[in-house]
């Protein structure tokens, strides 16, 4: 597992940007388990563990595949099962990859389930099977603390020490707010300088993970006091950008790192050095890449 003794690696986009900026992605994919997440999942169980809350225990928890996926990985170490709740629309290959690690797969139409708010669907039945089956604790990595302390820990010391302290500007998407608040609480701990830009997408988007919170609740671990500026990335912008990466930088990323450096190619060539984060792969969403690409790439008759 990724941790400041073996970060993840930190590569220099060298086609993309302007060619006087610097423009560093942190390569979350190349984690055990695929992506960001698995830092989170490791957290949230070795809380609850050292809690003693996961003693006899089953998880649930809702995700929109990644967190699943690493913590169906951790909890079949473990001998524990795993119910992830998961809007309907989250690609079909992490719905598999779940249950090919053992978990139960509960999907929930989020417009049919408006609790809290219209996209919060899967979050409300997770709290409905924690709350009405005792067999169930659920890690809740939009309100536990651990997924901050994760990122705190861990992501943002990789960070400083993979830069010299050099890094000026940190890009990370809107989801949780884990991320953005342990690398912002972090960084700016180092260097009050420094500044966090957080990327949102448009309502309606297709880009899992990320979170517009004009259709959702606002995570209770987002803490807006380190964030300097949201930009909201469409879909369009960020497929294209996903696109590039695949045929300009050779990088095999996931439709979140593409909607993360859309974002960060707007900021000014002169800002510093620019590290956002590719918090998954694109192996995960080739049914997404199809519907995409259309006809592109196959032999015109």
């Amino acid at each position: 597992m990724a941790g400041p003794a073996e970060p993840t690696p930190l590569v220099r986009l060298r086609h993309l940007p302007d060619p006087d900026a610097s423009l560093y992605l942190k390569l979350e994919w190349m984690s055990p388990f695929g992506s960001i997440k698995d830092r989170t999942a490791r957290y949230l169980l070795d809380g609850l563990e050292a809690a003693g809350l996961l003693d006899g225990k089953d998880i649930v928890e809702p995700t929109s595949g990644n967190t699943g996926i690493a913590l169906a990985a951790l909890a079949a170490l473990r001998g524990i099962r795993l119910i992830a709740t998961v809007p309907s629309g989250v690609p079909d290959e992490k719905k598999v990859l779940m249950r090919m690690l053992g978990a139960e797969v509960w999907e929930t139409p989020d417009d049919l389930c408006p609790v809290d708010s219209p996209k919060d669907g899967a979050i409300a039945l997770a709290r409905a099977i924690a709350a009405s089956d005792p067999r169930f604790v659920m890690p809740n990595q939009y309100a536990n603390g651990d997924n901050v302390r994760a990122h705190y820990e861990t992501t943002g010391p990789e960070i400083w020490t993979q830069t010299d302290g050099e890094v000026a500007v940190f890009v990370a998407g809107l989801g949780t707010g884990g991320t953005l608040t342990g690398v912002g609480r972090y960084l700016k701990e180092r260097n009050p300088e420094v500044r966090i830009v957080a990327v949102e997408p448009q309502p309606g988007h297709r880009l899992p993970g990320l979170k517009s919170l004009r259709e959702a609740k606002t995570p209770e671990i987002l803490d807006w006091s380190v964030i300097d500026e949201v930009v909201e990335v469409g879909d369009d912008d960020a497929y294209a950008r996903t696109k590039e990466l695949y045929r300009r930088e050779a990088l095999m990323v996931g439709p979140s790192t593409g909607a993360i450096v859309h974002a960060a190619l707007q900021l000014d060539p002169a800002a510093g050095l620019v590290v956002g984060v590719s918090p998954d792969s694109g192996f995960k969403y080739t049914s997404y890449f199809a519907d995409i690409l259309g006809d592109e790439g196959l032999p015109t008759p």
